[in-house]
C-alpha cells in the first residue's frame, strides 16, 4: 500500500472536509478489508466527535463501497461523566439510520480499595462491556473512532513508555470471541475529523471526558507536531512504515 497515494494533494486541499473523510474511510475499509457483506457492526459511540463522525461516515459509504451491512450505536454511560448529550446523539444517529442504545457501567464503582481512576481502567471496563454486548446481540465487529493521529501517538507512547514497538491495529481479530475490532478512521487526521464535524453540525452533541484533559497523550501529540511539522503527508508515511515491516502492526489477530 502506498500511503502517499491515499488521495491527491489537490483533492485534500480543495474538497470539503466531509467528502475527504468519506473517501478516506471508504479507502481504509476496502484496502484493509474492514467490512464485508452481512457484517453486523456495533459502533462504540462515546458522544465525542470521532465516534460520531465515524458513525456518519459508515452510514454514507455503503453505496460507494457496494457492501451491505448493519450498524448500531452503543453508548457506555458511566458514574463519573454525565456531560454527553445523549438525546441529541441518539437523534443524530437515527437520522443516519443507526439505532442507538445506552448501557450504564459503574467504572469508578468497580475500582478496588486504594485504586485510583485512570484512562486505562476506564478503557478496559468500556471495552469489556462492548465485547459483552456484541457477543450477546450477535454483532461480529466493533467499530472504534480512533483516527490517524491516535494510531501514531499510541505507537510513540508505547515506544517511549514501554519500550515496545506496537500500535493500534486497524483490524484486530479476537481468538476468544467471535468479534473483531475495526478502526475505519485510520487514514483520517484529527483536524479532518474536526472540520467534518463542523460541516455536519456534529459538534453540538460532543462531550469531553474530564479525566483525559491532562493525559500524557497531549505531550506526545505536541512532540509529534514538532518533528513532523504537523504535515499530513509525513504522518501518512509513518503509517506506511508501520504497515511495511515483516509484521503489520496495523493488522493483528
Amino acid at each position: 500500500m502506498n500511503m502517499e497515494g491515499v488521495m491527491s494533494n489537490r483533492f485534500l486541499r480543495k474538497a470539503q472536509a466531509s467528502r475527504i473523510v468519506q473517501k478516506l474511510v471508504a479507502k481504509a475499509v476496502l484496502e484493509r478489508n474492514l467490512v464485508n457483506n452481512g457484517d453486523r457492526i456495533l459502533i462504540a459511540v462515546s458522544g465525542g466527535k470521532d465516534s460520531t463522525v465515524l458513525s456518519w461516515a459508515l452510514s454514507v459509504i455503503r453505496a460507494e463501497i457496494k457492501k451491505d451491512y448493519e450498524l448500531q450505536g452503543l453508548h457506555i454511560s458511566s458514574d463519573f461523566c454525565a456531560c454527553c448529550k445523549k438525546s441529541v446523539l441518539a437523534q443524530q444517529l437515527e437520522t443516519w439510520g443507526i439505532p442507538f442504545t445506552d448501557r450504564f457501567v459503574p467504572v469508578i464503582g468497580r475500582l478496588k480499595a486504594g485504586e485510583k481512576m485512570n484512562c486505562y481502567w476506564c478503557s478496559t471496563q468500556r471495552r469489556t462491556e462492548l465485547l459483552k454486548y456484541a457477543v450477546e446481540h450477535r454483532f461480529n465487529k466493533i467499530a472504534l473512532g480512533h483516527h490517524l493521529d491516535d494510531i501514531i501517538e499510541t505507537f510513540f507512547m508505547n515506544m517511549f513508555a514501554k519500550g515496545e514497538l506496537s500500535a493500534m491495529p486497524m483490524f484486530l481479530g479476537y481468538r476468544k470471541y467471535p468479534v473483531s475490532l475495526i478502526r475505519p478512521l485510520g487514514y483520517v487526521e484529527e483536524r479532518q475529523v474536526i472540520a467534518c464535524a463542523g460541516e455536519k453540525d456534529i459538534l453540538k452533541a460532543v462531550c469531553t471526558c474530564p479525566y483525559g484533559i491532562h493525559s500524557q497523550r497531549r505531550d506526545i501529540r505536541r512532540r509529534i507536531a514538532e518533528f513532523t511539522g504537523n504535515s499530513g503527508a509525513v504522518k501518512r508515511r509513518i503509517l506506511q512504515a508501520l504497515s511495511s515491516g515483516t509484521i503489520d502492526m496495523l493488522h493483528s489477530t
